[in-house]
């Protein structure tokens, strides 16, 4: 599990939407962005149906889970004769 803590385009509140991660300043969960994904939208189209999510926050998330989920893979499924 990705800790959120250190991405800085995100925040939690326990008295917010059940303690969940969302975008700094909103209540859009950053779940939101990688379920839309997946349905196939368009980051332009995310924005436009999420206001008050920023480009920058959406590419510091996409940043943040991508460099965290390569440190994870390698700790998982280290090179062949790495030891």
């Amino acid at each position: 599990m990705l800790d959120w803590s250190l991405c800085p385009a995100v925040e939690r509140d326990p008295q917010r939407l059940g303690g969940i991660w969302v975008f700094r300043g909103t209540r859009i969960p950053v779940s939101a962005l990688f379920e839309n994904l997946e349905d196939g939208a368009q980051i332009s189209q995310f924005m436009e149906w999420f206001p008050g999510v920023t480009l920058s926050q959406v590419r510091m998330v996409l940043d943040y889970a991508a460099k965290n989920l390569a440190s994870l893979l390698l700790y998982c499924h280290p090179p062949v004769g790495y030891a």
